[in-house]
């Protein structure tokens, strides 16, 4: 029997709220100079609005990342959705760092409460005719979100009306919409006893994708450890470094990473899942090297090469590791493992960044540029090199790889549940 319209309907809506949801994490970033210099903020004080964002985002998951597989899916949607949308109300009208902590621990809390229920909603309502996409969307979303959020907010802050009011308004309006659209979703998750019991403070990986999550978890944290610099740090060599004050340049360097990771994603669906993981390893080697060796060398066109080779790091990087574990994790325990991605991959999003914050003032930006992209580097031969040397990795991956090929691209069970 053909799937149902409300079926199809729910599985993009669920798409669109995954893509306002992250946007929406990047929007205050290129806002970040207004702000400093409109309340005398210095860069430490604003890596720790960052840190702040990080840490609710990562008490959510590890509180909550498996609440959905109990409860269903969509009061968790509809809390966390609302969560965000309250979030970017409260950012419209902050008048300090106060504020914008209280803002960030909002809508860390909240996005973390969203991304493991939409990302497991999206693999629940796949499409029947392209089971493929829900599987290519849980990796290729977050990236172009992050653009989405980055681009937007640039171009209204340096040429819109109400430069720190209109870009929260806007996804605020948008996040709400999504809510209200649930309605249409169908539900597929049966409730089951435990949600209190979920609630524990835990990292979750089903026995069936323990040694796979081994092997890939160093391509997860050098992909995510990159853009972390690149939303952290980067942005304000523009200005350090090449004197560009233009808002709308630091989000579109953004842009250039997480569009070309997106871009990457897509190119790599009919790609083995395995060579994926080092292509993408390979590239986040390559691609820091590339970026600060132009900073350091103070040539703009050369830090946009460097970009776009660490996008395609980000890309591969986390795309096919995600992909390849959703193809090994049963629907009940699809958000805690899609929870448990995230807490490694935000630890190492966050915490690379706010040392580099805290140490920029005391050694320059450039210096801590360097040494974070030394780490990035780092983690990722480590990575690239167990990859090449660990017979049990390969032949783990190669599995799991056949798995993504044989269920088009784990939307569809192929582990037994835990």
């Amino acid at each position: 029997m053909a799937q149902s319209a409300r079926s199809v309907a729910g599985f993009w809506i669920i798409a669109a709220m995954l893509l306002a949801s992250v946007a929406s994490s990047a929007v205050p970033s290129p806002i970040y100079p207004v702000y400093a210099a409109e309340w005398h903020l210095t860069p430490l004080m604003l890596t720790g609005v960052f840190a702040i964002y990080v840490a609710g985002l990562l008490v959510s998951l590890l509180v909550a990342g498996r609440l959905s597989d109990h409860v269903g899916r969509k009061p968790v949607l509809v809390v966390g959705g609302l969560g965000v949308a309250v979030s970017l109300g409260l950012f419209a009208v902050a008048d300090g760092v106060g504020a914008l902590i209280v803002d960030r621990i909002v809508q860390g809390v909240s996005v973390g409460l969203l991304i493991g229920a939409l990302g497991a909603a999206l693999i629940d309502n796949s499409l029947e005719r392209h089971p493929a996409l829900a599987g290519v969307l849980n990796g290729v979303v977050p990236p172009i979100a992050l653009a989405t959020g980055a681009l937007s907010s640039g171009a209204l802050v340096e040429w819109g009306p109400a430069p720190e009011q209109l870009v929260y308004l806007v996804f605020g309006g948008l996040l709400v919409l999504m809510v209200l659209a649930l309605v249409v979703v169908p539900e597929r998750v049966v409730r089951r006893p435990g949600a209190l019991r979920s609630l524990r403070p835990t990292i979750s990986v089903p026995r069936s994708s323990r040694r796979l999550f081994r092997s890939v978890a160093g391509s997860l944290i050098a992909s995510w450890a990159l853009g972390g610099l690149f939303l952290s740090l980067v942005p304000s060599a523009l200005g350090a470094v090449f004197g560009i004050t233009n808002h709308f340049a630091a989000g579109a360097l953004i842009a250039v990473v997480t569009g070309v990771g997106a871009l990457t994603g897509l190119a790599i669906q009919r790609t083995d899942m395995r060579r994926a993981v080092l292509l993408g390893l390979v590239a986040l080697v390559a691609g820091p090297v590339v970026t600060v060796a132009f900073v350091v060398a103070h040539s703009l066109p050369g830090l946009v090469v460097g970009s776009a080779i660490a996008g395609v790091g980000f890309g591969a990087g986390f795309q096919a590791p995600l992909r390849m574990l959703l193809a090994t994790a049963a629907p009940t325990h699809r958000a805690g493992l899609l929870s448990t991605i995230y807490v490694v991959s935000y630890l190492a999003f966050g915490v690379p960044a706010v040392v580099g914050g805290l140490l920029e003032p005391a050694v320059g930006l450039v210096p801590v540029i360097a040494g974070y992209g030394a780490f990035i580097v780092l983690a990722a031969v480590v990575a690239l090199v167990l990859q090449v040397t660990s017979k049990e990795a390969a032949a783990v991956e190669d599995r799991a790889a056949d798995a993504v090929e044989r269920t088009a691209t784990g939307s569809v069970l192929v582990a037994s549940a835990e």
